[in-house]
């Protein structure tokens, strides 16, 4: 790993940046163009502990059938389920283009060690997962282990194949957003496909001063090395009005390029709904319960 020496962040002016962006309006034929991108980004996502097969094969069919009478809309890009759920989406999803994403790493604490870490990895890709999500190490992380860190995350990538690699942040336990920075840093350089903001079991989760963070970091390395690498904030994201002040963020931040599901995710369980509901509200003019539009 090459030295890395963090980038130090104002806090306060990340904050005013942050609310800038967020005084955006966006109307109209704009705003159903960014609904229907939004619905396009996200990861629906299923991580609870008494998750079980039969509701990762509904989630699976509502992302596919997110409102079958209202025609038009796309898919979301990727279902995010635990190690042992990947197999019964992998065979739901077949056909559908619906990428699969899995957890991995000792998800969420990140708490075990680097060789059974590495056999989830090696285990998930195997199933079929064409994402991989991991936690970084915080504890090593924080104690100024970078080193670490970083060889963990390539070791990881290794194990990946050509399986995208994502790697989550846990920006909640980071405290500061000088450690984003850094934290953000390491994980691009050392080989990540994407970085995430959190495991959406720690609070704060996304927070869009943490988000734009992550962007300029994203922004200065793409400068420096040409290399475009996605992001993902998850947890807390759960309307759509939310969703388009970070796609604003995006473009201003970013560029165009990163309006794309393969450079932007959304990690999320109920984000879908209320963009449909949106949606529906924009075409007939009137609003539906959130529950109506899809199975959960």
């Amino acid at each position: 790993m090459s030295p890395i020496f963090a980038t130090p962040i104002d806090q306060i002016g990340a904050q005013e940046r942050v609310s800038r962006l967020s005084s955006r309006s966006i109307k109209k034929e704009s705003k159903v163009q960014a609904l229907h991108l939004a619905l396009n980004m996200i990861d629906l996502t299923t991580l609870e502990g008494k998750d079980s097969p039969g509701k990762v094969k509904q989630l699976c069919y509502k992302a596919s059938h997110l409102h079958d009478s209202f025609p038009g809309l796309p898919n979301v890009a990727a279902i995010c389920v635990y190690p042992t759920m990947v197999p019964i989406a992998k065979k739901s999803l077949e056909g559908t283009g619906i990428n699969v994403a899995s957890v991995a790493t000792a998800f969420p604490s990140g708490m075990a060690d680097l060789q059974a870490k590495l056999d989830e990895v090696t285990s998930v890709v195997d199933a079929g997962a064409d994402e991989v999500d991991m936690v970084i190490s915080r504890g090593k992380f924080l104690r100024g282990e970078y080193q670490y860190v970083s060889d963990e995350i390539a070791k990881v990538k290794e194990a990946c194949g050509d399986a995208h690699l994502k790697v989550i942040l846990e920006t909640g336990e980071l405290v500061t957003l000088d450690n984003v920075r850094l934290a953000s840093d390491l994980a691009m350089d050392a080989g990540a496909d994407f970085i995430k903001t959190s495991t959406g079991k720690v609070s704060p989760a996304a927070t869009p001063p943490v988000v734009l963070t992550m962007l300029e970091a994203i922004r200065d390395f793409q400068a420096k090395t040409g290399k475009k690498i996605g992001m993902k904030p998850a947890g807390g994201i759960g309307t759509a009005k939310q969703a388009i002040q970070y796609l604003v963020m995006i473009k201003e931040t970013l560029g165009e390029d990163w309006l794309s599901p393969n450079l932007f995710r959304f990690g999320a369980s109920s984000l879908a709904n209320d963009i449909l509901m949106q949606i529906l509200k924009q075409s007939t003019g009137n609003y539906q319960s959130k529950d109506y539009f899809s199975i959960d």
